[in-house]
């Protein structure tokens, strides 16, 4: 078996699985997870019905490359919601089987095991970004995000011996769990930071469209390119889904955008690597990201759970708003994993111990003493949630 296996962490699910082992809960309360950020909206049925429309497709290989449909599609959103001059769906879009897999592969294509090289993340972290660093045979670098420096993490303190080596820098804004932002000026110093050590940018924003105002959405990595002139969008890529847009998680449906002269060797690799979309899901994709109302109807479900939930909780976990995305990333009395593991032997609900996301560096984790709830049951579970978090803070 290949070496690096070795270096791989338990997914944080699986160390949860283990934290409970051996508990039984209340069995008169209800189960209630808020502990994985999958999307229980219910999928929009337009995009359902393309879908059954469209089942003949089973018959069709599906190229890697996607339909030209889709890519227009992709292309005319991209320039809408980023205000794109110019983004060309031949060369610069390509359609992925969901953005884990895409970030994981991307990593595999785009790192020379060779040049003794480094992969750079926030820290807590979307876990497949380091898994993807060890199998590239690079090194992880972590960069800790603490409400000291708002959870975005101090690119300015990174020494210039660390982006000598760098060759991938992955960032994720919205941030998953912390919900931060990454500003434009923030965005600016990055690219300028690739060009003059020429490494590539891996921005995450799976979670850019789950925001609470809607006259203000978060910024992206390529809008700010397009803005200083970089219609070339030169060592720069960016990941999407339909997974939280659109409450598509089953779909496995996505897309990377950028740089031309790094997706063209990267569809390459993706000829081999065999993950092509199929047909019937590119067509419902297509109807997905060519429709906003149902977009905005989510964000108006998720506003609204988040106000209950932090005026439930407030007094006695007190909560700050998220930039975007749908978790509360919040501080906790005791210890994460101790309150993790007490809160569900009492009632049965389930968050994930902020611990879980983060490393050790430089002797802190900076997910110890957090916990990530994510509000993507119905509100009345998460405020009967809340209301029983409540209770066991209380308690405490």
């Amino acid at each position: 078996m290949n070496p690096e296996l070795a270096h791989l962490h338990a997914y944080p699910f699986e160390r949860l699985t283990q934290l409970f082992k051996g508990i039984c809960p209340p069995p008169d309360l209800k189960p209630i997870a808020l502990s994985i950020g999958e999307p229980k909206h219910a999928s929009p049925d337009f995009v359902k019905k393309v879908l059954v429309e469209n089942l003949d497709k089973l018959a069709v290989y599906p190229s890697t490359k996607g339909i030209p449909e889709l890519r227009l599609s992709i292309a005319t959103w991209l320039k809408k919601r980023f205000s794109l001059q110019e983004i060309n769906p031949e060369t610069q879009i390509l359609p992925v089987t969901g953005t884990r897999e895409a970030l994981f592969s991307f990593t595999q294509a785009v790192v020379d095991s060779s040049r003794k090289p480094l992969v750079v993340m926030p820290n807590p972290f979307y876990q497949i970004y380091e898994g993807a660093a060890f199998l590239a045979k690079a090194d992880p670098v972590y960069l800790p995000c603490t409400s000291e420096n708002g959870f975005i993490p101090d690119y300015d303190a990174v020494p210039d011996e660390i982006w000598e080596r760098t060759q991938l820098l992955f960032i994720c804004s919205p941030g998953n769990p912390t919900g931060a932002v990454t500003s434009a000026a923030t965005l600016q110093k990055l690219i300028a930071l690739a060009d003059r050590f020429d490494f590539v940018i891996a921005s995450d924003e799976c979670y850019s469209e789950i925001y609470f105002e809607e006259a203000s959405h978060p910024v992206g990595l390529l809008q700010v390119c397009a803005e200083i002139g970089r219609h070339d969008y030169a060592r720069c890529v960016v990941f999407h889904s339909l997974s939280k847009r659109s409450n598509l998680p089953g779909m496995r449906s996505g897309f990377v955008a950028g740089d031309a002269a790094l997706l063209t060797p990267y569809l390459l690799y993706r000829t081999y690597h065999g993950a092509a979309m199929p047909v019937q899901h590119q067509l419902a994709s297509m109807a997905a990201w060519n429709d906003e109302a149902h977009v905005a109807d989510n964000r108006r479900q998720y506003r609204s759970k988040f106000m209950a939930v932090k005026t439930i909780l407030d007094d006695v976990l007190p909560l700050s708003m998220p930039d975007a995305g749908f978790y509360f990333w919040a501080h906790t009395p005791i210890a994460d994993d101790e309150f993790a593991r007490r809160l569900y032997e009492k009632t049965h609900v389930t968050v994930l111990p902020g611990s879980y996301l983060g490393r050790q560096s430089d002797g802190n984790n900076p997910g110890s003493q957090f916990i990530r709830m994510a509000l993507v049951a119905s509100e009345a579970d998460c405020c009967e949630a809340a209301n029983r978090i409540r209770h066991f803070v209380s308690s405490l």
